[in-house]
């Protein structure tokens, strides 16, 4: 991700628990996507890009849904 300009390498999940993390956030909802992607695991640069570029994809076309 760093090619992109995101430095990833301190961040770690981070659920949303609490009143002040729920308040904060856009859109708050319970809704969940199987999505079959690739394992990365064992994959060289370019096939982990292309996975990368897929929830990229994903991501982008979900925020489009939610934002309607």
């Amino acid at each position: 991700m760093a090619e992109l300009g995101l430095d990833l390498s301190a961040e770690l999940p981070k659920p949303l628990t609490g009143d002040d993390a729920v308040e904060a956030a856009d859109v708050v909802g319970k809704r969940y996507l199987d999505w079959d992607l690739a394992d990365p695991a064992g994959k060289d640069v370019a096939e982990v890009r292309a996975i990368r570029d897929e929830i990229d994809a994903r991501v982008q076309a979900l925020l489009a849904d939610l934002l309607g």
